[in-house]
């Protein structure tokens, strides 16, 4: 299985998740033309990309899936709740590309499961994600969380053992509550159904890793009050003398670029 964001951030996110020659996106945050250059990018052809998998209904996690779905003929996959508060933002999508998901459901041969996160959307959620056991390959495991205030009981039911992670690294609570932002904006951000902070996230880690794990890539990053550096060195501190950092010497961290895909990371492959 393989995995790549193709932006993050507040300004739009979306990442492609596939096995073989067949993918899908998880949102579409961004344009028709800024998607399939991306792609192109890592090279991966918009003829592959079989669905878009919707966390919720915010702008930066949705505003290109109707062009991306109309001009590619795919269905998008979201929840009943989902549905209701994006359809109208969406533009004309015909019956049949409307897929309302649930707990769990198969796209592009992978199968995924839905677990709620905690922001204020309708609805929002995370997936774990399965590739299949085929001959000598082992099913690999890819746990995908961004835009959650806390971490809940299903994140970590959800998260811990997968071989990779997709998962948030928002803010630094510090440059948050010492920045410029005004003080409404603040409570948002930091509030239960806000973003997760570095070092929540650290906590956070430190229960979902395991031996198995192989790569770790933090996304949505706010640009105003993180940045690359800080997120991985306030991560790196924490895990550093850990039980995590003991049994998995191999790990590695990386931080999801914001306007350029981050490599696509095979999972098993060194």
């Amino acid at each position: 299985m393989h995995f790549a964001t193709l932006v993050s951030g507040s300004s739009g996110n979306a990442t492609v998740v596939g096995h073989k020659n067949r993918n899908f996106l998880v949102d579409c945050g961004v344009s028709l033309k800024a998607l399939l250059h991306n792609l192109e990018l890592i090279d991966i052809s918009s003829s592959e990309i079989e669905g878009i998998i919707v966390t919720h209904e915010h702008k930066d996690h949705i505003k290109g899936i109707g062009p991306v779905a109309r001009k590619l003929k795919i269905p998008i996959y979201a929840t009943a709740g989902i549905w209701e508060e994006m359809t109208s933002s969406l533009g004309k999508i015909d019956e049949q590309q409307k897929v309302i998901i649930s707990d769990q459901f198969s796209c592009a041969g992978l199968d995924v499961q839905v677990f709620p996160t905690s922001h204020d959307s309708r609805e929002s959620y995370g997936f774990r994600i399965q590739s299949p056991e085929t001959g000598s390959f082992q099913s690999k495991a890819l746990g995908i969380a961004t835009d959650t205030g806390i971490i809940t009981e299903e994140m970590n039911r959800y998260l811990k053992g997968c071989d990779g992670l997709v998962v948030e690294a928002n803010h630094d609570g510090e440059r948050l509550w010492n920045g410029r932002y005004p003080w409404y904006l603040k409570k948002r951000i930091s509030g239960d159904r806000g973003h997760l902070e570095n070092k929540q996230l650290a906590e956070g880690l430190l229960e979902w890793i395991q031996e198995n794990t192989e790569r770790v890539v933090l996304a949505h990053l706010s640009e105003e009050n993180n940045t690359p550096e800080l997120a991985l060195s306030t991560i790196l501190k924490i895990l550093k003398n850990s039980k995590v950092a003991k049994e998995n010497p191999e790990l590695r961290l990386r931080v999801a670029p914001r306007h350029t895909p981050h490599e696509l990371i095979i999972l098993g492959e060194d």
